[in-house]
């Protein structure tokens, strides 16, 4: 099955993050060397949440498009990146999503199955 694991960042992870870069660098990059020596690792990206901001495009209700900047919900969490992984179920998942070894937040989400 396959899973997205969201990367969710703070001003707070921010902050340790770039004190400790070198660290932090180190511990995604052994994390994901890991999963992928194990097969379980389909893709990631990071967003550059450091120097740019997003833009949200909202539809009404009769199709008009809406552009404003900032992200979609506005609060200390913001969305950081993401990892699709394929493992056997959602507790693997969920294990790989707590053995990531850096200060930000991981929501574990199963991918739509497409046909």
């Amino acid at each position: 099955m396959k899973y997205a694991l969201v990367i969710f960042e703070t001003e707070e992870s921010r902050r340790r993050i770039q004190a400790h870069r070198d660290a932090h660098r180190g511990a995604y990059e052994a994390w994901i060397g890991r999963i992928a020596a194990e097969g379980k690792l389909i893709s990631g990206d990071a967003l550059d949440t450091e120097r740019i901001t997003p833009v949200t495009v909202r539809k009404a209700a009769d199709g008009a498009p809406t552009v404003t900047e900032g992200p979609v919900h506005a609060g200390e969490e913001t969305l950081g990146g993401w990892f699709v992984v394929d493992v056997a179920d959602r507790e693997e998942a969920v294990e790989l999503a707590k053995g990531l070894g850096t200060p930000e937040t991981v929501e574990v989400w199963p991918l739509l199955e497409t046909a």
